[in-house]
């Protein structure tokens, strides 16, 4: 399969599989994804997911022989490139980066909520020097995640960032060693899965949205979002497991 989905409890992991050509993105593995995405997103019971990657590199972005044959979308009409980065997703999702991810593969890391990084991962947006911008994201997304003159800096020059300089400056939340990604980004998805998985994802919510927003309409947004939460099981749960000194049995409902 050009795309694995593994369960591992309350989080999944997903893993693209096209290792001889780099995790490069082509239609089959844009469909696939957005197919796995899709499995996530529906599936009640699972609350995270992983995405990491089979082989030496995470992704190389847009498969340049399929380009080259004719090829230009290399995406869905939902997700956009790779069937991810304009894809509306409700759940987190956690990047595992064990090798670089560049061009359009680091497009598709800036589309996870949190990165987890090995010593052996290098990021950057090398279009320039194929005569291509970074159109699936990487051109105002980079710069949210990077202070702006290091994101203007990768981009114009097609440089790579290393993943120690890469989480100094907060791109990746957590580094490891080489072969560690997916097990650290399970250990993080526990700490998010420990967690009101309604309230999480409503959390996520209003932090994505609110980079686009002025204060009035944050708060407006805020506001709503609260009183959706106020009306689930979970938020009467919440107290009553505090009150009765026992961990929460949250429901997602």
């Amino acid at each position: 399969m050009i795309v694995e989905y593994e369960d591992h409890g309350r989080t999944a992991v997903i893993r693209l599989n096209r290792p001889e050509a780099r995790n490069a993105v082509n239609q089959e593995l844009a469909e696939a994804l957005e197919e796995a995405i899709d499995r996530f997103e529906d599936d009640a019971g699972t609350w995270t997911a992983v995405l990491a990657a089979n082989g030496p590199s995470f992704c190389a972005g847009a498969d340049l022989k399929a380009i080259s044959g004719g090829a230009q979308h290399l995406g869905t009409e939902r997700g956009g490139f790779a069937g991810l980065v304009q894809r509306e997703r409700t759940k987190p999702l956690i990047a595992a980066v064990d090798g670089p991810a560049v061009a359009g593969g680091l497009e598709v890391v800036l589309s996870c909520d949190l990165v987890v990084a090995s010593t052996a991962a290098r990021f950057g947006l090398p279009e320039v020097k194929r005569s291509l911008i970074a159109a699936a994201g990487g051109l105002f997304r980079l710069p949210r995640a990077l202070p702006r003159n290091l994101a203007m800096e990768l981009a114009l020059t097609g440089d790579h960032l290393d993943a120690v300089t890469a989480h100094r400056y907060g791109l990746v939340n957590r580094l490891v060693e080489p072969g560690e990604v997916v097990e650290a980004a399970l250990e993080l998805a526990e700490k998010l899965n420990a967690n009101a998985p309604l309230a999480v994802r409503a959390t996520r919510r209003a932090i994505l949205a609110s980079t686009l927003l002025d204060e009035a309409e944050a708060f407006r947004l805020c506001h709503q979002l609260s009183r959706e939460i106020f009306s689930s099981e979970d938020f009467a749960e919440g107290p009553r497991a505090f009150i009765e000194k026992r961990p929460p049995e949250w429901k997602g409902r």
